[in-house]
């Protein structure tokens, strides 16, 4: 296996180039002052099945189609641990910070 060794500016300038090695089986190592600091090889396998997502339980189905399903509102409300329509109250907000017609009154001492 051949080593090719670059700086940075280098790797910058003539990265498609050293791509094309890197495909050909070559390795290069990228430096900053001199000192290698990134190695740019080949990729070893490409997966062709999808990752397993069940490594803690081996043989058994970690996703269901239910799980795309939308939830119920029941499952909500206990996924959420709260009331299942919350009241809300709004204040009355007014535009770009001035004050309200309540605020103003109980400046002016009304």
């Amino acid at each position: 296996m051949v080593m090719i060794m670059v700086n940075i500016a280098d790797a910058k300038a003539k990265l498609s180039e050293y791509l094309e090695a890197v495909a050909e089986g070559e390795t290069v190592v990228i430096c900053r002052h001199n000192r290698p600091v990134a190695e740019l090889r080949a990729i070893e396998a490409q997966r062709t099945q999808p990752r397993d997502l069940s490594p803690l339980f081996p043989g058994e189905t970690f996703m269901t189609d239910a799980f795309f399903e939308p939830m119920s509102p029941a499952e909500l409300q206990e996924w959420e641990g709260g009331e299942l329509f919350p009241a809300r109250v709004a204040e009355k907000t007014t535009p770009y910070g001035t004050p309200s017609r309540a605020r103003a009154k109980r400046k002016r001492g009304k």
